[in-house]
């Protein structure tokens, strides 16, 4: 298996975007200024257990996708691009899947996910894979929100998490 990372900007800075021979494996916005930041490489070698190779242009797909995103237009990403889930397991990775089913401009509650991915209860669960999510944007886990209907986190950035609902809610 080889892989190969590119950048993609977003309103957030460049987002760093890897790729296997099956898919997307992990597109990272960047908590930091400069997405290139060795770190960000190292986290992902550690968890792929191999290092990826700087491929100039693999992220052109999905930044023509981005685009159309950020410009308002509906882009169910799971359905343009291949997804390699190798980064998520067990419920996460269910949790993941369900939340791909959210509509442009709806929301679930966490509780609600968790119901729909077949483990009532398990709202924190959900929680902790929206936040732990490999997809950041590409699984449109801003779409999942508090049982009151706030926002809630992401990461540690909510302006961007309201920054995508009010960009969805806008169309």
């Amino acid at each position: 298996m080889t892989f190969r990372y590119d950048f993609a900007p977003t309103p957030f800075g460049d987002a760093l975007a890897v790729f296997s021979d099956v898919g997307i494996v992990r597109f990272d916005l960047s908590e930091s200024a400069d997405p290139s930041v060795p770190w960000l490489l190292e986290n992902i070698s550690r968890r792929l257990g191999a290092i990826p190779e700087p491929d100039l242009g693999a992220a052109a797909e999905l930044t023509l996708l981005l685009d159309d995103y950020f410009d308002g237009t509906p882009v169910p990403f799971h359905e343009q691009i291949d997804i390699d889930w190798r980064l998520a397991e067990g419920f996460s990775r269910t949790a993941l899947q369900t939340i791909c089913s959210i509509a442009w401009g709806e929301t679930l509650s966490y509780g609600e996910v968790a119901a729909l991915a077949g483990h009532p209860g398990a709202a924190r669960a959900v929680g902790t894979a929206c936040r732990l999510t490999p997809f950041s944007i590409i699984v449109p886990v801003h779409r999942v929100v508090r049982s009151d209907g706030s926002a809630g986190q992401y990461g540690a950035h909510p302006e961007r998490k309201t920054f995508l609902l009010d960009l969805e809610a806008r169309r």
